[in-house]
């Protein structure tokens, strides 16, 4: 009972509050932490940057695991002790640490201002707003390249920052929310290729074991909303044939998913097109916040689906 309601509080929290800034937001100093061994990595040669690379993942993972693991089990401790209207302070802290894990907030906040630059024809500035979404560069992207990089984004931040937090948040708690966090953080900062070929390799993979399931979950529940818009065959086709087109195993489900469903071709030049070749659909400013109505429907069956998971799980 204690975890359905920390994830409805949760929930809330994302949509009436959004994001807490980098000072006090957990994820963030997650990342202080790998950027700090990151450096200390990057000096070494390649062999033992991948050793080096595999103990800052497993250690900023255990170390996040770890802590919420203490942290929660001595604050139950303390409430049970003290009793009364105490006892609400586990669930609020509790929902106030689960939402650091996931956001749909951030990446409708995102999503919408970079709509709003290209409206405004800001490109510079765009391209620098563009940084919090993906990690390409976008110095040299046209405009209709902006718009595909930020609707795969959301597409894809349906999978990392919704549906698989939230997804090992069920089944291993806390914890297991911030380990997910932790390994998925060490992906977005060292799992690339260049000059993080070694470093970030094993983040890299473990991403991608850990993504496996909560990636096509993510395409599903896309398809799902695509259908609820009369365009889910075609959602489907595109999910089923282009999925394999990205170097990642899981990317490409959610973003095929949504080329579909938006009857565009989304793409990363020199790397995929997604997307039927017949589609009709064009990359303009409103397409984003068409890929966010999609997303919306998408990350609201995958709340209802959380909820009346977490009720079964406590009536049995």
């Amino acid at each position: 009972m204690i975890d359905l309601l920390m994830f409805v509080l949760a929930v809330v929290i994302d949509l009436a509050i959004g994001d807490p800034p980098n000072a006090l937001h957990p994820v963030a100093w997650i990342g202080w932490v790998i950027g700090k061994l990151e450096t200390i990595g990057l000096r070494l040669g390649k062999g033992a940057q991948l050793v080096f690379g595999t103990f800052i993942t497993l250690f900023t993972a255990g170390l996040a695991g770890v802590v919420v693991w203490v942290g929660f089990h001595y604050l139950a401790v303390g409430v049970d002790a003290v009793g009364g209207a105490m006892i609400f302070v586990y669930p609020i802290v509790g929902a106030l640490a689960l939402k650091s894990t996931f956001t749909i907030s951030g990446l409708r906040a995102t999503a919408k201002q970079v709509r709003k630059l290209l409206d405004n024809e800001d490109l510079t500035q765009v391209r620098q707003e563009l940084r919090a979404l993906v990690s390409r560069d976008a110095s040299n992207l046209s405009r209709s390249q902006i718009v595909s990089a930020a609707v795969e984004s959301v597409a894809e931040g349906l999978c990392d920052s919704v549906v698989a937090p939230i997804f090992y948040f069920i089944i291993f708690g806390l914890p297991g929310a911030f380990v997910y966090r932790a390994i998925n953080t060490a992906d977005a900062m060292i799992g690339y290729h260049g000059k993080h070929e070694y470093l970030g390799k094993f983040a890299a993979r473990l991403d991608d074991v850990l993504n496996f399931i909560p990636a096509r979950i993510a395409a599903l529940l896309l398809i799902i909303a695509a259908w609820l818009r009369g365009v889910g065959g075609r959602a489907t086709q595109v999910a089923s044939n282009d999925h394999k087109k990205t170097e990642s195993p899981n990317a490409g489900w959610p973003m095929a998913a949504m080329a579909g469903a938006l009857d565009v071709k989304l793409e990363k030049p020199g790397h995929y097109r997604l997307g039927d070749t017949k589609a009709k659909g064009k990359l303009v400013p409103d397409t984003i916040g068409a890929a966010l109505s999609v997303f919306y429907g998408a990350a609201g069956l995958w709340l209802l689906i959380s909820v009346l998971w977490l009720g079964v799980w406590y009536a049995l």
